[in-house]
This record gives structure tokens, C-alpha cells and sequence, in this order.
């Protein structure tokens, strides 16, 4: 395989925190303006990347980092969070950036090899990127581009653009790998050992002009207990009504209310499977078709588990129950277990021209569908419901998304005094989501409708961009991206009345531009500044609920996001390392979040338009290689974030206030050793502070279920290679076993091995 190199110019500030111990001997040198790829697969970022860049190997993956999903490939990035709560989270890691917190999974871009993971359907937990489409085996590198300072993205660009390049061979490979892990965790009166195990294996060629490559992993984890049932202690009713019980904790949620903690909840055991094909053929030097088919399936069983005990000393799952004086109803819904099964497609199929002297230009076209997608969940309590009952079963089936792309770069004139890009995009979204009740929740057909919403969205782009450099030591760079929005086919239906939406049909423009200056060999000084739109997504406009015939809890007439980002960098370059310094600033109006509007008898509580938030920051990044000793490396990064709400007509209390999981300091570190060829160590940090859940910043008690707390974490890695064909390793993430949230426990001190051998 190729090695990958980056060439860091004026517009793209750290290629890699990282470093690569081999760099090859005919490694470009570094120009003005441009970031330069060298891999058997192109990354589908844009050649002239007006703003700050950053980027990882997948041999660097390999050495330095615990990872088990592809998502831990952006562990110590700066400024980027990834909120995983447990090994196989498929439905709540969301990415969060400089100035967007982990609720706000529509305000960044997630893609492998040019194929849309992020799933713009709707913005939060439970629609994060679909990362299971990416094992960590099959990365050959992570680029990551920050904000919305290329005219080649939409506005879900204004935090981060994420393009996984997976591998492609140029002989014949073949790899296996097999890890397993456990956790040790105890939260309130729930603990235990959770462990898991992963094995992958793939296999690739090249004969002349045509390759291919497989990859086959399975993932099987049982995750810690996520979610805890509770009641506020001034629900209870005073008397004797109610069945005495023992086991629940006395507690304060986020608002320092006390509560009690009646058991654990959402305790997954998932298995997935993950198969992807790829072929490609250069039809000559300068010209490739490639095809790819991923196909990721995963059955989830959720976990529950009581702390109540009746005299006799009987667990407690449903009924009237007196805690301390007090009565208490409990719901099916407070220990409600579940079954998931999912199976998501999909493809991606290019011709891309690379390396022509004046144009070269890609024809790229995705599908991503839920062929299968069914969450199961009963209406009886437990214990009866462990042997079935009535029940609704979610089916979601025809949800996905398409892309189509036609891009060109020109050249015109000299060599480099210009490069243009442009482009015409296609992207249409569609949410399908029918509730139906059965028989038997555990294998039960569905029956009759309980409710339905369903509805699409388009977005038409057309975008240019000119990278000038008007003189030795500058490049300017002026691009333009125009949309068209439409919101379709929308509508809502319970079991006997169904509402539809009016079409909308809007249009946007957002301008880019930057400008660098290279006034030292050593020193960049650059600006970009860009306009971001982030239009609502099909769940935020039309998921909600009919009562007595009047739809609540959404709004159709929604206004997207309008922000505008600006970026100020300092880059200096040493013999081993690089220093950089950002100040970013972010001025969003119409920011969407879930809030109450109190202006209104009765309040409504729904997704809103939050009137402008405004974020200002300063981003630090430094890595060098064979610092103080040969074979020592270093990254580390600091970020400051000043987020806040400057204005809310329909909730007044937040202004001023912090952005929710936007917290004013994050950290990361990683230093690598290296001893001799074989083996290699590696300790790494992370650090997150004190930040806020809700708008009104109202939850001040971080430590407990549904907080967002701060974090000091460690991490560790010894790898081993065992002659020229094996590696073994050994890795312990949150070493000091931090107890940390967001809004879920993340995971506590867990042990990952792994074998490895690659021929």
C-alpha cells in the first residue's frame, strides 16, 4: 500500500496530528494554498480546502488508538467529541464540534469514500452517522475539514466534514483480526462485568487495471445499563396506599430535585454484522470507476432491571408501590424491555478523472435505505412481558436517503494561478415511520396503525470556487453555493385521522471566501469566512402527535439555521512539528432546538427557532515527532469556546446563557513511543468541561442520569508487532475510571486485546 501524505499549505492548518515515522524520501514539499493526497483512493474533499484541515492514518489508527468502532478514529482530534456511550452504540454517538454540542447531529457531515453516512433525516440522538459502515480495519485515513468554508458542501458543513477513505490494494492481502473486551461498572446499585468481542477479516487484489477488496466483522457487545427509571419524590402521594417496597436510591436529578432511582433501563446486548465489496477499474492512469456495497445488520435486545424488593424480598416492576410514605404508579413503560433489528444498504458507484493537466472532473451517485428496520417494545409490565404480550413494533422501512454529484476542477492559465472548482448536487431525504400495535411484542405480527408520519426533503446545490494566487506569497479563495429547498409529501396520522403538510419550495445563497499569506517559509497567516444554511430535516418539520384532532409537538413552518463562521489562523512550522493557532467565531440566528415557548397560555413545548447564538473561540493545535527523545511523538490541542444565547422571543430565561454541550474548554493529548521496531506505547487524554444540558442552563447537579457533566479521562495502548506478519495489543480506555455523563453514563475503565495478522 501507498503511504499517505499530507502536504499542510495556507489553507489547511494541521494535516495530521499525528506523524508518520516513515515519510518517504520523495515526499512533496510544502505549497502555498494546497493540500496534496497521495493514496490509491482520492478523497472526496476538495482539492483547494479554504480553511483549517485535519487528518488521520489508518496506520496511525492501528498504533495509537483503542478503537473499535470507526467513530474512535476521531478520538483526539481538536475540538471534536464523539458522544459514544458504549462499544456498538448504533443510535446516540453524535459528533459534536467548535461551536455544536452532541444534540446537534444535522450540524456536521460524516462520509466514507465520498458516501453520505450522516443522517440528515433529523437532528439529535437517535440520528447520528451511521458509522457501523466503517470497521476501524478498513480505514486508510480520516480527513476532517472544518466549518463551512467550502462552497462544495451544504450548510450541514458549519461544523465539520468528516471523509473516511477506506483501503483499496495494490497486490494481493488478506488480513484477520480478532479483540474482546470488557468493562467493569457501577452505577447506583447497578454493576457488573460487560463484555464483548469483534472479529473482521477481508481480502484484496489488483490484476493491471482492476481491484477489489472484501471485508467481513462481527461485533458482539453487551453495553452497561444507559437509562434509569425515576420519580420525582414530589409526585408521590402521601398515605399507605401502595405495595411497601426497598432498593430505591434516594437521589437529585440535573435540577437538584430530589428523585428517586428505581432500577436500570436501556441495557443493551447488540450483535452486528458488517460486510462491504468494493471494485474499481482505471480504464487509463488518469481515469477510475469504482463501485462500492455496504450491507450493515444489527439485532439489539434493551435490558431492564428493578431495585424494588417487596417484603418477601420479590422484584417490583409494576403497580402502585409506597416508598417511604409515599405512593407511586409504575408504568409498562418505566422498565420496558426491547427488541431491534436492523439491516441498512449501501452503495455508491463513481467515474472520477484524477491528475489531468487542465480539467478533471467525477460523476458520483449513493443510495443509503433501510431495507429492514423494526424496534419492538411491549405494553404489558414486566415480568409478563418476558414471555410476550401486547405490544407496537416500529417499522421504519423505506426510510433512506440519494445522492447525486457532478464535480469538476479547471485549471486554467499557469500552472496553479488559478483552480476552479464547481459542481451540481442532488440530494433528496425520505422518513417513513409507522407505529402498529401487535399481539405479541417479542414475534407478534403488526396489526392495526397507531400512528404514522412521513414526509421528504430536497436540496438542489450548484457551487463555485476559485482558488487565485494573484502573487507569489497569496491565494485568495471566492466561491459561491446556491440551493433550492423543498419539503414534500409531508404528514401525520394516528389511528383514524391523518393531517398533510403544504409543500415548500425555498432558495438560499452562501458566499465563501479566504485569503492566506505565506510571509515566512516557516510562518501562514490566513482568514475564511462563509455562510452556512441548515435547512430542517423531515423529523424536526413533521414528527409529532395528533390530540383531539389538532396536531401538537411539531412545526411545519420551521426557518433553517443561518449562521455565519469566520476563521483567523497563525500556522508556524518547526523542523519537527507544527503549531497552530484558530480564533473562530460563530453567529447562528434561527438555531433549532427543542425548547418551551412561555409566551403562549398554554406553553408549548416543541422544536423552535432559538432568534441568534453566537460563539467565539480560540483553538490551539501542536504536534511534533522525536520530541525531548527519539522515537517520542506529541499532539495536543486546547480549545476555548464563548457560546451563548444573545437572543429567544419564546424563552427569555436563556439569554445569556450557555449553548447546551457546548463546553467553554476541551483538551485532548496522545504521546506515542516508540521502542525499536516491534513495540510502541501510547497514553493518551481527553478533557471536557462544565457545560449544560437545556437552554436555560437550569441543570446544575452534572453527576447524575440525564446530566452533562465534565471529564478527565486517560487512555493507553501497548502494541506488539510479532514478526512480519502478526501484532498483538493491549488497551485500557478511561484508565482512572471516571464517572462522567451525557445525559447517559459513558463507559467506565474498559480492557480491549487484539490480535491481528495482515499477509
Amino acid at each position: 500500500m501507498k503511504t499517505t501524505t499530507f502536504l499542510i499549505g495556507a489553507l489547511g492548518a494541521i494535516a495530521s496530528p499525528f506523524v508518520t515515522a516513515d515519510e518517504p524520501d520523495d515526499a512533496p514539499t510544502r505549497e502555498l494554498g494546497i493540500v496534496t493526497v497521495t493514496a490509491s483512493r482520492p478523497t472526496s474533499l476538495p482539492t483547494q480546502i479554504p480553511t483549517t484541515i485535519e487528518g488521520i492514518t489508518g496506520d496511525e489508527v492501528t498504533v495509537a488508538i483503542n478503537a473499535t468502532d470507526s467513530e474512535d478514529a476521531l478520538k483526539y482530534f481538536p475540538s471534536l467529541l464523539v458522544r459514544k456511550r458504549y462499544i456498538g452504540d448504533f443510535d446516540h454517538a453524535v459528533l459534536a464540534t467548535r461551536a455544536s454540542g452532541t444534540g446537534n447531529s444535522a450540524r456536521s457531515l460524516v462520509y466514507a469514500d465520498g458516501i453520505l453516512l450522516s443522517n440528515l433525516l433529523g437532528n439529535g440522538a437517535t440520528f447520528t452517522p451511521r458509522w457501523g459502515l466503517v470497521t476501524p480495519e478498513e480505514i486508510e485515513r480520516v480527513d476532517v475539514l472544518y466549518g463551512p468554508f467550502s462552497a462544495a458542501y451544504p450548510g450541514n458543513s458549519v461544523g465539520a466534514v468528516v471523509d473516511y477513505v477506506t483501503r483499496m490494494p495494490d497486490e494481493l492481502e488478506m488480513s484477520v483480526k480478532l479483540g474482546s473486551f470488557g468493562e467493569d461498572f457501577a452505577i447506583y446499585d447497578s454493576s457488573g462485568r460487560f463484555t464483548g468481542w469483534k472479529a473482521s477479516a477481508s481480502v484484496g487484489d489488483r490484476n493491471d487495471k482492476f481491484s477489489w477488496w472484501l471485508n467481513f466483522s462481527r461485533l458482539d457487545s453487551d453495553g452497561h445499563p444507559l437509562s434509569f427509571a425515576n420519580k420525582l419524590v414530589s409526585t408521590g402521594v402521601p398515605g399507605s396506599a401502595g405495595t411497601p417496597v426497598t432498593g430505591a436510591i434516594a437521589d437529585r436529578n440535573p435540577r437538584n430535585q430530589d428523585w428517586l432511582i428505581l432500577g436500570s433501563t436501556t441495557q443493551y446486548e447488540t450483535v452486528q454484522d458488517h460486510a462491504k465489496a468494493k471494485v474499481a477499474f482505471d480504464f487509463s492512469p488518469t481515469l477510475r470507476a469504482s463501485y462500492t456495497l455496504g450491507v450493515w445488520h444489527n439485532d439489539a435486545n434493551r435490558n431492564s432491571e428493578t431495585y424494588l424488593r417487596d417484603a418477601a424480598g420479590n422484584p417490583v416492576y409494576s403497580g402502585n408501590i409506597n416508598v417511604d410514605g409515599r405512593s407511586y404508579a409504575l408504568t409498562a413503560t418505566d422498565f420496558a424491555p426491547g427488541l431491534s433489528e436492523l439491516t441498512h444498504l449501501m452503495q455508491g458507484l463513481s467515474i472520477k478523472s484524477h491528475g489531468r493537466e487542465r480539467f478533471d472532473w467525477e460523476i458520483a451517485a449513493s443510495a443509503y435505505d433501510y431495507t429492514d428496520d423494526i424496534a419492538r417494545a411491549p405494553t404489558v409490565a414486566l415480568p409478563a412481558a418476558e414471555l410476550g404480550g401486547a405490544g407496537r413494533i416500529t417499522n421504519q422501512h423505506g426510510t433512506g436517503w440519494r445522492a447525486l454529484a457532478l464535480r469538476g476542477t479547471w485549471t486554467p492559465g499557469a500552472e496553479g494561478e488559478h483552480i476552479v472548482d464547481l459542481g451540481v448536487q442532488l440530494n433528496d431525504y425520505r422518513l417513513k415511520t409507522l407505529v402498529s400495535g401487535t399481539p405479541d411484542w417479542i414475534g407478534g405480527p403488526a396489526e392495526a396503525g397507531v400512528s404514522e408520519f412521513r414526509g421528504k426533503t430536497g436540496l438542489l446545490g450548484v457551487y463555485a470556487q476559485d482558488t487565485w494566487k494573484f502573487a507569489e506569497d497569496w491565494r485568495a479563495t471566492l466561491g459561491a453555493r446556491v440551493e433550492r429547498w423543498r419539503a414534500s409529501d409531508g404528514a401525520l396520522s394516528n389511528a383514524t385521522s391523518t393531517f398533510a403538510f403544504a409543500e415548500r419550495d425555498e432558495d438560499y445563497f452562501s458566499p465563501k471566501a479566504a485569503l492566506a499569506w505565506q510571509f515566512t517559509p516557516d510562518w501562514v497567516l490566513k482568514a475564511s469566512v462563509g455562510r452556512a444554511v441548515r435547512l430542517p430535516t423531515v423529523s424536526e418539520l413533521y414528527q409529532g402527535s395528533i390530540s383531539v384532532d389538532v396536531i401538537v409537538n411539531n412545526d411545519p413552518n420551521l426557518k433553517p439555521e443561518k449562521s455565519w463562521t469566520g476563521e483567523l489562523t497563525a500556522e508556524r512550522q518547526f523542523g519537527n512539528g507544527l503549531l497552530r493557532a484558530t480564533y473562530f467565531s460563530e453567529d447562528s440566528r434561527d438555531a433549532l432546538y427543542s425548547q418551551t415557548n412561555v409566551t403562549v397560555v398554554p406553553n408549548v413545548t416543541n422544536i423552535q427557532n432559538v432568534d441568534r447564538i453566537r460563539t467565539r473561540g480560540l483553538e490551539m493545535a501542536w504536534q511534533a515527532e522525536a520530541i525531548f527523545v527519539d522515537g517520542l511523538d506529541l499532539s495536543a490541542s486546547l480549545t476555548y469556546a464563548h457560546s451563548r444565547t444573545v437572543e429567544n422571543t419564546n424563552f427569555p430565561a436563556s439569554v445569556g446563557k450557555w449553548q447546551p454541550r457546548v463546553p467553554e474548554w476541551r483538551a485532548n493529548a496522545l504521546a506515542t513511543y516508540r521502542f525499536g521496531d516491534r513495540w510502541t506505547t501510547t497514553l493518551g487524554a481527553r478533557y471536557s468541561g462544565e457545560q449544560f444540558n437545556t437552554l436555560d442552563n437550569s441543570d446544575t447537579n452534572p453527576f447524575t442520569f440525564t446530566g452533562t457533566s465534565k471529564f478527565l479521562v486517560f487512555d493507553a495502548r501497548v502494541r506488539c508487532r510479532i514478526g512480519e506478519t502478526w501484532s498483538a495489543s493491549l488497551g485500557i480506555d478511561n484508565l482512572g475510571n471516571e464517572e462522567y455523563w451525557a445525559f447517559h453514563p459513558y463507559s467506565q475503565r474498559t480492557f480491549a486485546a487484539e490480535l491481528a495478522a495482515n499477509f
